[in-house]
C-alpha cells in the first residue's frame, strides 16, 4: 500500500508558474502561503504539493515515504458547499473514493484525505492532530482578530513536523491582524489578476465605474447616520470596528455607545447597498444584458431582496444566493441559470470557491472596503474559456460618500488603473480606451 494522495494524476500539464509555486513551497520546507489570483488552480496547486510532500526525495519525485501505507491531509475550506467540490476534484484526479472524507455536522467520515469546514476542526481538534498536512483554503480567513480561529491556527503550528499550505487570492500583509499567518506561513509565490492578465491565464477585467447620487431623503440620512458614528468614536475614543467589539463586550454604559455604533454603521450600510438610484443603475444595466447569465453582488440581504422586486416588476426573473440558501436550492439555481433566468444575485456566497467560467458580466453594488472581497468577486467572472477574452464589471457607487473608495480598492486588486469608463448622471466621462462604446452605458 501507498499513500492515496500518490495516486494523484492531472489529466492536464500544471503550467509553469503552478509548479514553480509548489517548488517554492517545499524549499520554504513545506511551510507557506500561495497567493494566487482566482482562477488561477490553487487547488491543484494545493493537490500537487500534498502529492510531493508524501515523498522522500522532492528532487526526483519518484519514491514514496518508505514504511509509510498513509498520509494523513486535511483540507480546511470556509464553507460546506465547497467540500464536495473538492471531494469531486479528487475522485477526477484518479484519487479512490475510499480514500476520502468529509468532516461537518452530522458527517464524520475521517479518511486518510479529509475535508472539513474551519467551523468543524475548530470544535474537533484530532483531525488537526491526526494530520501530517494541513491545506487551509482562503487562509486570509484565520485572522488574528477571531479568537477561535486565532486557537485553531496555534493547533495548527504545534507540531514542528507538521507541513502547512495556505491558499488565498490576496491578502494585506501589512495589516496586523494577518502578522502571525504572515510569520509562521508567509507568502512563497504570487500570481495576481494582473499578471495573470498579462499571461492570457485570465480573461480582461473590463471596469465601467458609475457614480450615483443619493435623493435628498437618502443624503439627510447617511448625514446624520455618519454624524453619530464620527460622535460615538469620539466619545469613546475608538474608531476601529474591533475595538469597538472589544467594549461591546465588555458591558456598562460604554458598551451601550458601541452598540448604538454599530447601529448606525448598519444603517449606512443598508442605504448606501439599496439606494434607489444605485438599485435602478442596476436594473438598467441588466434589462441591457436580458439574454445574458449577469451577476450581481452586493453585501446585504436586504438589497439584493429590494433589487429582486424590481426586476420582477419589470418583468424579469432573477434568483437569489445567500447564507440562507440552502445546498439543494443553491444547486438548483445554479443549475437553471442562464435557462429559466439570467441575473444572479448573490450576498458573499458565490465570492468564495464556486466554478462559474461561463458568466462575463457582473455588477457590484456594494461600498465593501474588504481587498479580498473585491479580488474574489472580479476573479468569479474573469475565468478564462474559448469563447470568453474579457469580462465586464460594472461598478456602481454613491458619489460622495464612502463608497468613492471602493474605486483605489477595484484598481489595487486588478493591480493597476484599469480600463474604466467612468459615468455620472447620464454624462458619461471616458478615462482610457474601452471597448464600451457611449451607447452601451447610455
Amino acid at each position: 500500500m501507498t499513500p492515496a494522495i500518490a495516486s494523484l494524476k492531472f489529466p492536464f500539464n500544471l503550467k509553469p508558474d503552478q509548479n514553480a509555486a509548489v517548488n517554492a513551497w517545499i524549499k520554504h520546507n513545506y511551510k507557506g502561503s500561495i497567493i494566487y489570483s482566482t482562477g488561477t488552480g490553487k487547488t491543484e496547486i494545493a493537490f500537487e504539493c500534498a502529492r510531493r510532500a508524501c515523498f522522500n526525495d522532492a528532487g526526483n519525485n519518484k519514491k514514496p515515504i518508505s514504511s509509510v501505507e498513509s498520509y494523513n491531509i486535511l483540507f480546511l475550506v470556509p464553507r460546506i458547499v465547497l467540500i464536495e467540490q473538492n471531494i469531486i476534484r479528487l475522485h477526477k484526479y484518479s484519487i479512490s473514493p475510499d480514500k476520502v472524507g468529509c468532516f461537518y455536522g452530522d458527517k464524520k467520515d475521517q479518511k486518510e484525505i479529509t475535508i472539513s469546514t474551519y467551523q468543524s476542526a475548530i470544535k474537533n481538534h484530532q483531525l488537526v492532530n491526526d494530520s501530517e498536512l494541513v491545506i487551509l483554503d482562503e487562509v486570509h480567513l484565520l485572522s488574528n482578530t477571531a479568537f477561535s480561529f486565532k486557537r485553531l491556527f496555534n493547533i495548527i503550528t504545534q507540531s514542528s513536523k507538521r507541513k502547512i499550505l495556505g491558499l488565498t487570492a490576496t491578502i494585506n500583509e501589512l495589516d496586523p491582524k494577518y502578522e502571525e499567518i504572515i510569520k509562521v506561513i508567509p507568502p512563497v509565490k504570487r500570481y495576481l489578476i494582473k499578471e495573470a492578465v498579462d499571461d492570457g491565464r485570465l480573461a480582461k477585467p473590463e471596469i465601467i465605474s458609475i457614480a450615483v447620487n443619493l435623493t435628498s431623503d437618502e443624503r439627510n440620512t447617511y448625514v446624520k447616520t455618519s454624524e453619530s458614528i464620527r460622535e460615538i468614536s469620539y466619545k469613546l475614543n475608538a474608531y476601529d470596528p474591533s475595538v469597538l467589539s472589544k467594549i461591546l463586550y465588555q458591558g456598562g454604559a460604554r458598551a451601550k455607545y458601541a452598540k448604538e455604533w454599530f447601529n448606525q454603521v448598519r444603517i449606512r450600510k443598508d442605504l448606501l447597498n439599496s439606494s434607489r438610484q444605485k438599485l435602478n443603475m442596476a436594473v438598467s444595466i441588466i434589462e441591457k444584458h436580458k439574454t445574458e447569465k449577469l451577476m450581481v453582488f452586493s453585501e446585504t440581504i436586504e438589497s439584493i431582496t429590494k433589487l429582486s422586486e424590481i426586476l420582477a416588476q419589470r418583468g424579469i426573473k432573477s434568483e437569489m444566493i445567500h447564507s440562507k440558501t440552502k445546498n439543494n436550492d443553491r444547486k438548483l439555481i445554479l443549475e437553471n441559470w442562464g435557462v429559466e433566468f439570467f441575473p444572479l444575485l448573490s450576498v458573499h456566497t458565490l465570492e468564495i470557491g464556486f466554478d462559474i467560467p461561463n458568466v462575463k458580466i457582473a455588477v457590484i453594488l456594494s461600498n465593501t472596503s474588504n481587498i479580498n472581497q473585491i479580488a474574489q468577486r472580479i476573479g468569479r467572472v474573469i475565468r478564462k474559456t474559448e469563447d470568453k477574452v474579457a469580462a465586464s464589471i460594472y461598478l456602481i457607487y454613491v458619489n460622495e460618500t464612502k463608497d468613492n473608495n471602493i474605486l483605489k480598492i477595484v484598481d489595487k486588486a486588478v493591480g493597476k488603473k484599469s480600463n474604466r469608463a467612468v459615468r455620472k448622471g447620464t454624462k458619461q466621462t471616458k478615462i482610457t480606451d474601452t471597448f464600451f462604446s457611449k451607447n452601451n452605458l447610455e
